[in-house]
């Protein structure tokens, strides 16, 4: 495709500077203000002393090395679920490779404290449904999963879609030829996968694994309901725990944690890079599709392995949630005479889980809402002015989303604790706060779709209307919108999808009235009311689910690789 030749106009300067100006504030200004706060606490000057107290802290590196080993063992079991998964369904000949991906990357969409809460109610012995069997652990003994081995197995199961995702973009890519050169000299499959597949492949699930390290140490979630009840802590339940606390160098303190969480996933950013530039492994020239290879008689007991595992790992924990929805009290068995639907009633009656629910679909109506309106212009600058300051811009929106969520939290914190200059007002406890932390985290998921159908198209309309008179506004809206709608409304759902049961963000920036469904969901079971705590994760699940196969239906519609869920 070729670049537009029209030169950058005075409209199309001034739009460009408003949408620099917009990205500055919601991703750089609070990243800034973060660094800031941890060397002149408070304002005032140069002091790390509240820094050094922190970074010296036992509390402080117990929490990082608990924060390293749970990310790397799971990213280690992310590793090999999405590895293996990956060369199965792209290589061989599977049957309903569709439902059998939709299922794997399912734990991706749905909230970690939902999927922490699942297994919770899954393996501990208080389960409703291992109750139901008798196969519930002795009451008193403590859950399995709580501590280090759990959080790592759950980060594992949550972000190996991350690696298959990845992995399987860089198979599709695999040149073919290569793999039929070495089965014509007599390699089996193994030695083929082995010495052919997995050198190439190198590169993708170096950035699978990225992925899932930086997305397990900025997890909140699971590590705080599976590690809090058992004083297993990482570094961010221990800024959660921080910030309980009061007094005057809590912020500094917080920030100084958010900005270590941050050097961590820098750094792999980093390793990332100079590793791919030390071990390229590209290929020259285009490839035709791989052909599947047949499996023979050995299908069948592929399939049933990878269906039994994958029920195993993604059905059974929500089935055990449901269970736990339905029995009227915790310990009690579940059975004919006993299953309820009082905890619905119950979530529904209540002004709190209503109020929950109004608010995350507001959040995320109006994250997805602005995150397309933004995405629209950028990912038009993006395919078709590649200056300078757009490649800025486009750094900066993947800033927030490339980083952890709990540094945006702090950064968002400081920026707004105080009211706006000039305009005098502040959002600082209201929902507008976390509004505003969705947008700056979420504006990627909605910028990608919508480069992507850019980047397909052809300029020739646009320079005909520019040539014409039409303002960049109105292209925009009268040549560009109709041409790229399907994968403007793709990425705001994937928005709308991602911010509905957020945690990470909300649960440093809600207040009494702004809570959210994940902040009600991780409350309610700290609060020891679990089957509320189940329907209304139950209720969350159901509306994720409800939405992703909304996605399925108009996929064909949209640019390859929209849906990272579309075979």
């Amino acid at each position: 495709m070729r670049i537009s030749t029209i030169r950058t106009g005075a409209d199309e300067r001034r739009w460009l500077f408003a949408l620099a100006g917009i990205v500055a504030l919601v991703s750089l200004w609070p990243l800034a203000r973060l660094l800031y706060e941890a060397v002149a606490p408070r304002g005032g000057g140069f002091d790390l002393s509240i820094a050094i107290r922190a970074l010296t802290a036992i509390a402080t590196w117990r929490a990082a090395w608990n924060t390293l080993e749970t990310s790397v063992m799971g990213t280690a079991i992310s590793l090999f679920l999405g590895v293996g998964f990956a060369l199965v369904v792209a290589l061989t000949d599977i049957r309903a490779k569709a439902a059998l991906i939709f299922v794997f990357v399912l734990p991706l969409v749905v909230p970690s404290q939902i999927a922490a809460l699942a297994w919770i109610n899954m393996a501990g012995p208080q389960s409703a449904l291992l109750g139901a069997f008798g196969l519930a652990p002795p009451p008193g003994s403590e859950n399995p999963l709580y501590g280090r081995f759990g959080i790592s197995w759950l980060l594992g199961l949550e972000h190996a879609p991350l690696v298959f995702l990845a992995v399987r973009a860089g198979l599709r890519a695999l040149p073919r030829e290569a793999i039929e050169a070495a089965r014509g000299c007599g390699a089996t499959r193994i030695v083929v996968a082995r010495t052919v597949v997995l050198p190439l492949m190198f590169p993708a699930i170096m950035a699978g694994g990225l992925l899932a390290f930086v997305s397990s140490i900025g997890n909140f979630g699971t590590p705080a309901l599976l590690g809090i009840p058992v004083s297993y802590t990482t570094l961010v339940t221990l800024i959660y725990q921080r910030l309980a606390g009061f007094g005057p160098s809590v912020l500094a303190q917080a920030a100084t944690l958010s900005a270590l969480i941050g050097v961590f996933a820098l750094a792999m950013l980093w390793l990332h890079a100079h590793a791919r530039r030390a071990l390229d492994a590209r290929v020259s020239g285009a490839s035709m599709p791989l052909e599947p290879w047949h499996l023979g008689k050995a299908r069948l007991g592929v399939e049933i392995f990878l269906w039994t595992a994958l029920v195993f790992a993604a059905i059974v924990p929500f089935v055990a949630l449901i269970a736990q929805s339905l029995v009227p009290a915790i310990g009690v068995t579940l059975d004919a005479t006993t299953a309820t639907l009082r905890a619905y009633v119950e979530a529904f009656r209540q002004d709190a889980v209503s109020r929950a629910f109004g608010n995350s679909f507001l959040l995320a109506g109006i994250a997805a809402l602005l995150c397309v309106m933004l995405a629209m212009p950028i990912a038009y600058f993006a395919a078709w002015r590649r200056t300078r300051l757009v490649k800025i811009l486009d750094t900066l929106i993947e800033l927030p989303y490339a980083l952890p969520g709990i540094v945006l939290a702090i950064a968002t914190i400081l920026t707004f604790i105080r009211p706006l200059p000039i305009l005098g007002v502040s959002i600082y406890g209201t929902l507008w706060i976390i509004g505003l932390a969705y947008v700056a985290r979420f504006m990627v998921l909605a910028l990608r779709p919508v480069s992507a159908a850019f980047a397909q198209l052809d300029p020739a309309l646009d320079e005909a209307a520019a040539a014409a008179g039409a303002g960049f506004g109105r292209r925009l809206r009268d040549v560009a919108l109709p041409m790229v709608a399907p994968a403007a409304g793709a990425g705001a759902i994937l928005v709308f999808l991602t911010a509905l049961n957020e945690l990470t963000v909300s649960a440093l920036l809600w207040s009494s009235g702004s809570e959210t469904l994940g902040v009600m969901v991780f409350s309610l079971q700290e609060g020891g009311d679990s089957p509320l705590a189940a329907a209304v994760s139950t209720l969350a699940v159901a509306a994720v689910i409800v939405l992703m196969l909304i996605l399925g239906l108009v996929a064909h519609r949209l640019p390859k690789g929209t849906l990272p869920w579309a075979n």
